[in-house]
Parts: structure tokens; C-alpha cells; sequence
């Protein structure tokens, strides 16, 4: 085990630390931004010390580099000279240096996990933590033993064993032209949104993800699909997934395929790394002046539902740099009118997505053509659909693009939970023209007589005849009412930090409890 700092992370009096979960920014000094750091690692300056020799790092060497102007850290097993990027780091050098001269993995996933370090710190690569080599596996004679999918209890660390879901299995049957593989997670709230399918890179991927866990079934190229299509089907009532391949050639198959990193492995899914899949973009349309609805096609044999609530990272390679970016995925409408011409959601991603033009990232996306590729991560995110038990009164506060969750739970809310009462949506924007949706949101509340939306505007003309300020109480005190003095409520946030931070202090005040705020990030 390397020396990983003890620390909490953020630091408690950080910069980067706030409320609920957020963290800020540490202002930069000018000539140090993204493109200036891109800039420099395009230079052929010597980042490293090391003249491009990449060499085994041992703990003990490690240690010693723990200096701001000698400062190595690890993250999975690779070593990096971080010295020449401490003025570059968004979160300040203090935050750097809690890692230095150690692995900072843990510390690294807690704050930076979509991050693609790989590509940001790709010189600055001093080379690998020295390991006891692998022993080599006779995968074929692996795959007989584990014909059944059974997983080794090797496999599930203690604390899974002791305190986690009971591990899975899989098996897998065949007919001349299929192969069904079945996976048993033991478990009965297992849906489409729990499983994970992809076939790319000669490789065949599926991650089953149970409570905090995620079953991996990973398998070297043995077969190959026909036209790439797959289907999934799920028998919520045992827990039980069928996934369906169709052979190329009708033959019969001796084992599935060769066991890959991981396969046949229950992981926390906080020690997993995010998976990519590359989606074309399908269409791109205006909303407003600055905000674009981007339409993604998943890959033919990928099998990918983002829950409710949850985010995921779009990538694009930028002046050799590939840079990430958090998004949450809408629906194509609000409307079911609209809903019509709209493509099916099962191999199409939708988003709402505010066009920055002094930015790096957004104005890239903006410039892709029809037929372009963009590479998207699999989900994350804490919100559960549980928190919609038995709900009466649901309550949305969004600010700008911070409406992009409310969308998919406006959608499930208003025909998917039959206790509701009311719904009621405060969107904060700058001017008119920055509402999102307006008339839809509109047209959806005239509909529906539960759903009540107010807009309340920051920079109005002088002819505005609705609310206008920002977030306070004096806007939620007479907003945040309850249908019933006793009622189930949740109340969603989610805007920029400033926002977001303010909103959650003032429900508290209005004696909204921790389990009745939800905060998302925008």
C-alpha cells in the first residue's frame, strides 16, 4: 500500500470546499488558464525532468518528491511530475500538495473523478509504480471453470461480503444463431436503467449496477454481432437480465470469450473509472439565442438508459487535449404532441446545452457537423427514484440551464406518480429571451392542472409583468407552500453554485429538512 494522506479533501477552510457538496474555483493568475496550460504541454517544453525517459517508480522514490517545486503524485498506478501545472489547477496548489509524494487516487476520485487526467497530464508522465509482476492465466481453462457465471468469493472483498448486496452470477446458453448470456443479481429492484451494454474495441462489456456496486462482465473479442445489434430484457420480479447476441456465422462455441480487466467482478462503484462509448450527432437545434438541443445516437450495440436525476461526461479532443464535461440528458420534449417526432429514447441521448462563447469546451461542441462523433460516459449520480414514494407535493428550483434535471422529472412526476398533489416549478432566469422551453412549459401546465410554473427574471424589460429579483425568501416563503400541513415534499435545486448554495441555506431556514432538499450540480 502506498502512503495515502489522511487528510480530508477538500481541506476544511479550503477554497474548494462548500456547501453540499459543490466546490469553487481559485482565481488564476492571468497566462494560466486551460488553453494556456494546453499551450504548454503542445511546447516540447521538458515537463517531467526526466528528458522522455519513462522510468519504474518505487514508494520510497515517491516519497521524496513531495515539494511544491518537486512535486510527484500517483493516480492508478502512474506517476506525475504535477510541479509545472500548480498554477494551472483550478483548485489551487494547497490542493495539489495534499497528495504529493503519494497516491492520491482516492483524494483525486473525491473531487476531479471525470477529469481525464490522462490527457491533461499526458507530459508530465514520470512513468509507472513499480509491482510485483501478474501471473499469467490460462483464460480458456478460466472460462470452463466459471462456465457458469459463478463468481469466486476471491473476488468480493470482505467488506462487499460482510455488509454489501449478495454477489451475482452469470451463464450463458447458445442455439446455432444466439447466445443468451443471463445475469442473476439477486436482487428485485433491477430495471433497464440498471444495465450497461456495450460491444466496441473487440471487446464485450456489461455492468450490472447493484446498490452502490457494479457487476462487470467483460470479455475479449470471441464472437461478433451481427449488424452490432444486441437486446436486453429484465425480469424485475428475480432480478434476472437476459442479454441477446446473434452469431455472425451459425456455429457452436466452446466458451464465451476471454476474460478481460475485471470480468466477473462485483467493484465499488466509486474504484471504477468512467467508460466511453463514441455517439453521432444527429441533429442540432436552437432553443434560445444560446442554448442548443443536441441529439446523440448511441452505438448500434449499445444498451445505455440514464436514470433519472444522473449526469453523465461528454469528451471531445480540443487542440490534442481531450477535455470533459458533466451534462444531464433531457427528454426530446415536454409535450407528448411533440413527443411524436421525437426518436426513440432507448438509442438517443438528448441535451439542453448553453453555448459559452468564450469558453473552451461549448463552442467546440457547437461547431460539430451532422455525422460527428462525441464519446459519452456512462451515468453517475446520488439521486434516488425512491425519494418519489408516496410524494404529494413536488418543488422545482432551477436557474438557466440548472433546468436540465427537472425536465426528465417533470416528465416521470406528472405520469408516474400517482400520490402527486402538486407540482410546482420556479425557473430563474436573466431575460425572456433566456427561458428554456417557455412555451412548452406553459402549454404543459395549462395541460395538467397539478403543475404550476412561475418565472422569475433577474434583468427584465420594463413592460415584464411577472416576478422579478433573484432567489430569497420573501419569493420562496410564498412559493414553498404545502397542499397539506403534513404532506411528503421534496424539493429540487439546481443551478450555478451561487445559487444553489443560497437555496439550500434558505429551505433550512424555512425548516425544510436534509431529506426533503435535493441539490443537484449544474
Amino acid at each position: 500500500m502506498l502512503n495515502v494522506p489522511s487528510q480530508s479533501f477538500p481541506a476544511p477552510r479550503s477554497q474548494q470546499r462548500v456547501a453540499f457538496g459543490g466546490r469553487s474555483k481559485v482565481p488564476l493568475k492571468q497566462g494560466r488558464s486551460l488553453m494556456d496550460w494546453i499551450r504548454l504541454t503542445k511546447s516540447g517544453k521538458d515537463l517531467t525532468g526526466l528528458k522522455g525517459r519513462l522510468i519504474e517508480v518505487t514508494e520510497e522514490e515517491l516519497k521524496k518528491h513531495n515539494k511544491k517545486d518537486d512535486c510527484w503524485i500517483c493516480i492508478r498506478g502512474f506517476v506525475y511530475n504535477v510541479s509545472p501545472y500548480m498554477e494551472y489547477h483550478p483548485g489551487g496548489e494547497d490542493e495539489l500538495m495534499r497528495a504529493a509524494g503519494s497516491d492520491g487516487t482516492e483524494l483525486f476520485d473525491q473531487v476531479h473523478r471525470w477529469v481525464n487526467y490522462e490527457s491533461m497530464l499526458k507530459e508530465c508522465l514520470v512513468g509507472r509504480m513499480a509491482i510485483k509482476p501478474a501471473v499469467l492465466k490460462d483464460y480458456r481453462e478460466e472460462e470452463k471453470k466459471v462456465l457458469n457465471g459463478m463468481l469466486p468469493k476471491s473476488q468480493v472483498t470482505d467488506t462487499l461480503a460482510k455488509e454489501g448486496p449478495s454477489y451475482p452470477s452469470y451463464d450463458w446458453f447458445q442455439t446455432n444463431s444466439l447466445v443468451t448470456i443471463a445475469i442473476y443479481t439477486k436482487q428485485k429492484d433491477i430495471n433497464l436503467d440498471s444495465i450497461i451494454v456495450d460491444h466496441q474495441d473487440d471487446s464485450f462489456r456489461a455492468e450490472t449496477i447493484i446498490k452502490d456496486c457494479l457487476y462487470l462482465i467483460h470479455i475479449g473479442e470471441y464472437f461478433i454481432i451481427i449488424n452490432g445489434k444486441s437486446s436486453v430484457r429484465v425480469v424485475e420480479s428475480v432480478g434476472k437480465i437476459e442479454i441477446v447476441l446473434k452469431k455472425k456465422e451459425n456455429t457452436s462455441w466452446d466458451f464465451l470469450g476471454h476474460p478481460l480487466e475485471n470480468h466477473n467482478s462485483l467493484i465499488p462503484r466509486k474504484d471504477t473509472g468512467l467508460y466511453y462509448r463514441k455517439c453521432q450527432l444527429i441533429s442540432k437545434e436552437n432553443v434560445t439565442h444560446d442554448t442548443r438541443l443536441f441529439c446523440l445516437m448511441l452505438p448500434p450495440s449499445t444498451h445505455l438508459q440514464v436514470p433519472i436525476g444522473q449526469h453523465v461526461y461528454l469528451k471531445l479532443p480540443i487542440t490534442g487535449t481531450e477535455i470533459v464535461k458533466p451534462y444531464t440528458p433531457v427528454s426530446g420534449s415536454l409535450l407528448s404532441e411533440f413527443k411524436e417526432s421525437v426518436l426513440p429514447n432507448n438509442k438517443y441521448i438528448y441535451f439542453l446545452i448553453k453555448i459559452y462563447h468564450t469558453g473552451l469546451f461549448t463552442p467546440e461542441l457547437d461547431r460539430l457537423q451532422i455525422g460527428d462523433f462525441v464519446s459519452v460516459s456512462s451515468p453517475e449520480g446520488n439521486f434516488k427514484i425512491s425519494k418519489f414514494q408516496e410524494l404529494e407535493d413536488l418543488f422545482l428550483l432551477a436557474a438557466g440551464t440548472g433546468f436540465t434535471p427537472m425536465v426528465k422529472i417533470l416528465n416521470y412526476a406528472l405520469t408516474d406518480i400517482p400520490s402527486l398533489r402538486k407540482v410546482k416549478l420556479m425557473f430563474f432566469n436573466k431575460t425572456e429571451d433566456d427561458i428554456i422551453w417557455r412555451s412548452q412549459l406553459e402549454k404543459l401546465a395549462f395541460k395538467d392542472k397539478r403543475l404550476d410554473v412561475e418565472f422569475v427574471l433577474s434583468a427584465p424589460i420594463s413592460e415584464w409583468n411577472g416576478k422579478q429579483g433573484h432567489i430569497s425568501p420573501a419569493l420562496l416563503s410564498e412559493f414553498l407552500k404545502r397542499n397539506l400541513d403534513k404532506s411528503k415534499v421534496l424539493v429540487c435545486i439546481c443551478g450555478p453554485v451561487p445559487f444553489t448554495e443560497q437555496g439550500v441555506r434558505l429551505l433550512q431556514d424555512l425548516n425544510f429538512s436534509k431529506n426533503e432538499i435535493h441539490s443537484f450540480t449544474a
